[in-house]
């Protein structure tokens, strides 16, 4: 049986009304996106407090469906915390420590670079510009996820005109069967 909770954790900016996290939200009720207070200056402490109290608000384990910075609240999450976690789906995540990027949100740097307690899958592009394909590696052995690259597909957002992300689905479908 699927996992019955599904959190969608969007990244800087939330995720706008053709991202793919959207077009899933809308369409499947067992998917349920984290709403944080603050979408453009976003602080890790708040992001993380606000998903380990949605986390607990069930006993029911969820998986986590994370993009951008989404994917940093994780391990973020993760290094202090634990909970009913499942598994995730990390895609294109965000190099929070390269020195070409601007200054940034609050707290997110350092990246955690640890095995997560739970199975996941990274999802990324060869093309994305906020991760290089060998970061992309480097944080999947890190946090020992399954990789996957997909291609060029930028940033895997909305400039990527992914509509319901079928593949995605795909992607994420195993997870949802991993409930322990």
């Amino acid at each position: 049986m699927p996992a019955r909770r599904v959190l969608l954790l969007p990244g800087w900016g939330n995720s706008g009304p053709n991202h793919w996290q959207t077009h899933w939200e809308r369409a499947l009720p067992e998917f349920v996106r984290v709403r944080q207070d603050e979408w453009t200056q976003p602080n890790a402490s708040d992001w993380v407090e606000r998903l380990d109290a949605v986390l607990r608000s069930s006993t029911d384990p969820a998986v986590l469906v994370a993009h951008s910075l989404g994917c940093t609240l994780v391990a973020r999450w993760a290094l202090t915390h634990s909970g009913p976690v499942a598994a995730a789906l990390l895609v294109a995540p965000v190099d929070v420590d390269a020195p070409s990027r601007p200054p940034g949100p609050r707290g997110f740097a350092p990246l955690p670079l640890m095995r997560l307690p739970f199975r996941t899958i990274l999802v990324a592009s060869d093309n994305d510009q906020y991760l290089t394909v060998p970061r992309g590696r480097q944080f999947a052995g890190a946090w020992g996820s399954d990789y996957v690259l997909l291609g060029s597909r930028g940033h895997i957002g909305d400039a990527a005109n992914l509509g319901m992300w079928e593949e995605g689905l795909a992607l994420l479908a195993p997870l949802r069967m991993r409930i322990d």
